[in-house]
């Protein structure tokens, strides 16, 4: 049970280190920054940073398991973040994708 908690925290950590890139290179892009600008490099430095992370989530977890806590986490993150900070709106088609990640992570969830 330790291993699985391990790994989950891992992939939160993944997830918010992948968010925080993720949220400095769409202020890099809306804001027309060049590549070499501080934004775009911190983004690709937590991206490298976040493959650290993943290494070791992908020990306590199958590659599955990770993938699907990775990904909800970070679909669920970066669409809070494209609501409240850039005022991106959703529609039927998002809230369907949003429930059908919930629904796996739910599948693929092993506890042993």
């Amino acid at each position: 049970m330790l291993n699985i908690a391990l790994g989950y925290g891992f992939c939160l950590l993944t997830a918010l280190i992948v968010i925080t890139g993720d949220y400095l290179l769409k202020v890099a892009a809306d804001g027309d920054m060049a590549l070499n600008s501080r934004h775009v490099i911190a983004g690709g430095t937590l991206y490298a940073t976040s493959a650290l992370m993943w290494y070791f989530a992908m020990r306590y977890l199958t590659l599955a398991q990770a993938g699907v806590v990775f990904s909800m986490l970070t679909l669920l993150a970066l669409c809070a973040i494209g609501y409240f900070a850039f005022g991106e709106r959703f529609h039927l088609r998002e809230y369907a994708g949003v429930a059908c990640a919930l629904t796996a992570m739910v599948l693929l969830v092993r506890v042993t």
